[in-house]
């Protein structure tokens, strides 16, 4: 590839302005970078067009580092919080520009390609070392993002140009289907373009392996490698011969889903038992394609919110698409009001994520759950229902597990505990929960497990109850959870089922889903968790994050609102083990216990400019409900209030 040489004035005028500090060196080495390796027309003259206006901090923010390749994937903006003219071009669809932004720290089709070829690069290898001579297959999907579906098309291209096999989905589908259609096909690997629940203007390119999760070492690293080393946006296709082919994944593949998804279901005739009402959203996203359908089989009375149905990368009715936000529930609430409907359902944009409120018996109004509580009233019932319908025995209750995020509420350990059930711990991220599953299900005996992805669930479970672990459920505090093994990510699919048939069930025994939390709290104490967040954006927030991520691994508070701090777990190291003792991996992660049972944990986020932090307190079994649930509230808000201030005080 030819480089392309920087006009000698823009090069003029930018080394001006890092001299003057208006642009960061970091900034300049990154334009020329992108320059060197990208044919795009527009990138010189979307960097002239915004050099000329002297957005300096706009370039900062394209340029101040390039998007790398993490173990997620990737994610960034592709649409400029200032866009340039040739970016605009002649606009796009539902209002966006032609074309994606430029920088290398933003989501385009250099950073996208650079990816997929990445990608391909370690699979194809992969795949030559089995020695079977076949093509690598792989999957792509993507959600209603704006370019979502460009992306795809054009990862789709490039794997077939290389020489791969390729399943692309029709329209947009959820992150859940293509982690399971990796497995149903025995594909290589699979990508969905997708930035889950982020605002409008981003996107991203995550990746998984031949086991349907996204990637871990060894695998992760190596394919890291690959794309780093990649620097211009250039191939060469594969002569046509040795190209691959493109299948297209329709309707048909989604009824292969959906009746697979039936199969989680503990009580398949609750619904004719109760007739309860859903109102679901999809919040423009992709969760219309399975969860209206499946609802509708099983018996559900379910309507959804026509204006969200819409399928718009603009999320045009709500602020945020993130059903972990009140505000993005309110059209399906209002519409809940309306028919007397007793539950709400939303999922995010690529139904990976679910958000719900439901129906207080005491007061008729809808009301709010965290994903603690969901996942916590899910478990409850995955578990109660496990044991009284005779799938788990005293015989076998020591092959039944569940799995859990560190920072998710202990309240599920509790109930877990309080059934004999274990539960093991992990880092966040559901790949790690995915890891667990993969361990299960390689320590089946393998003249058992030989066709186990052909195998209904009952027929998986039967299996793994008698030689492994059966994994009854698992989750994350940011509205994720799982319910089976043949999806290897967080599923908004199953978990809508699986709420939908707990809201049967209890429904027939003349009990709301709050009454339930309730009686959980009274058996098991009160507990509750805040999520917080400092968001810090652009290329000054990324350094304020890591120099307070830094701050507390190298001088963790000694104690936290009048309360010693009796234990701090440093994830950093990688030298933890979980509750199986299997090695936790290393990450920027601070757990801290205070004496008078409070915790909190501090970690910078994976996906968005923030640092998070997870706030846990919890009362005494038996105490009075009304009374816990105030005395708990009071002492977490203290200890926010806290740990706030000691943050603003890291980073003054």
């Amino acid at each position: 590839m030819r480089a392309r040489m920087m006009d000698s004035t823009l090069l003029s005028t930018l080394e001006q302005a890092v001299a003057e500090g208006k642009l960061l060196a970091d900034s300049l080495t990154n334009i020329q970078l992108l320059l060197a390796g990208t044919q795009d027309p527009v990138a010189p003259t979307a960097i002239a067009e915004l050099t000329a206006a002297g957005e300096w901090a706009e370039l900062n923010n394209r340029f101040y580092k390039t998007l790398a390749f993490g173990t997620g994937g990737l994610r960034g903006r592709t649409i400029g919080m200032i866009v340039a003219p040739s970016e605009q071009g002649k606009g796009g669809v539902n209002g966006r520009p032609e074309f994606p932004c430029v920088g290398t720290a933003c989501m385009n089709y250099f950073n996208v390609g650079r990816a997929m070829r990445g990608l391909i690069t370690y699979i194809s290898r992969f795949v030559q070392a089995e020695g079977s001579g076949r093509k690598p297959r792989i999957v792509v999907g993507h959600d209603t993002r704006h370019f979502s579906r460009d992306f795809a098309e054009y990862c789709a291209k490039i794997a077939t140009d290389l020489g791969c096999d390729c399943a692309l989905f029709d329209g947009p589908c959820s992150t859940p289907e293509v982690s399971f259609a990796i497995r149903e096909l025995n594909a290589d690997t699979g990508v969905v373009l997708t930035a889950s629940h982020n605002p409008a203007h981003d996107n991203g390119f995550k990746a998984y392996f031949n086991d349907g999760a996204q990637l871990i070492a060894p695998h992760d690293k190596a394919v890291i490698a690959e794309v780093n080393a990649l620097t211009g946006d250039t191939y060469e296709p594969l002569p046509t011969e040795q190209q691959g082919s493109l299948s297209i994944l329709g309707p048909e593949f989604d009824s292969i889903y959906i009746n697979k998804l039936k199969g989680i279901i503990l009580r398949p005739d609750v619904f004719e038992k109760a007739a309860t009402k859903v109102v679901y959203t999809n919040l423009h996203g992709t969760g219309g394609r399975c969860i209206v359908p499946i609802l509708k089989q099983i018996g559900c009375n379910v309507s959804t919110v026509a204006a969200q149905d819409v399928l718009d990368g603009r999320f045009p009715t709500v602020a945020s698409p993130n059903p972990e936000n009140a505000p993005a529930l309110d059209m399906a609430i209002a519409q809940a009001d309306a028919e007397n409907a007793d539950l709400v359902i939303a999922t995010d944009p690529d139904s990976d994520r679910m958000g719900i409120a439901v129906r207080d018996t005491a007061t008729g109004k809808m009301q709010l759950l965290t994903g603690n509580q969901t996942g916590c009233l899910m478990a409850w019932y995955r578990c109660m229902s496990a044991i009284e319908l005779g799938i788990i025995t005293p015989e076998n209750i020591e092959h039944a597990v569940m799995v859990k995020t560190f920072v998710t509420s202990p309240l599920q350990d509790a109930i877990a505990a309080s059934f004999g059930i274990a539960t093991v711990n992990v880092l966040t991220g559901f790949k790690y929960i995915a890891a667990k599953l993969g361990k299960y299900e390689q320590a089946i005996p393998a003249a058992e497990r030989k066709d186990y992805r052909s195998m209904t669930e009952a027929q998986t479970r039967e299996l793994r109850l008698k030689y492994s672990k059966y994994f009854i459920f698992g989750g994350e505090e940011s509205y994720g959870y799982l319910a089976q093994d043949f999806v290897r990510d967080k599923d908004a699919n199953a978990a809508a089922l699986c709420l939908a048939e707990m809201n049967a069930y209890l429904a027939s025994k003349g009990i709301g889903l709050l009454e339930c939390l309730n009686n959980i709290y009274t058996e098991l104490g009160y507990y509750m968790e805040l999520g917080k967040s400092i968001v810090m954006e652009g290329a000054d927030g990324a350094a304020k994050i890591a120099a307070l991520t830094a701050s507390y691994m190298q001088n963790p508070p000694a104690e936290m609102d009048g309360s010693a701090v009796t234990a701090v777990r440093d994830f950093s190291g990688g030298t933890l083990t979980d509750a199986e003792g299997d090695p936790i991996p290393a990450e920027k992660m601070l757990f801290i216990d205070l004496a008078d049972g409070r915790s909190f944990a501090v970690r910078p986020s994976g996906t968005e400019p923030k640092i998070k932090y997870y706030l846990f307190a919890h009362g005494e079994k038996g105490a009075e409900l009304t009374a816990a649930k105030a005395a708990v509230q009071a002492g977490i808000d203290s200890l926010w209030a806290a740990v706030e201030a000691d943050a603003r005080a890291r980073m003054a």
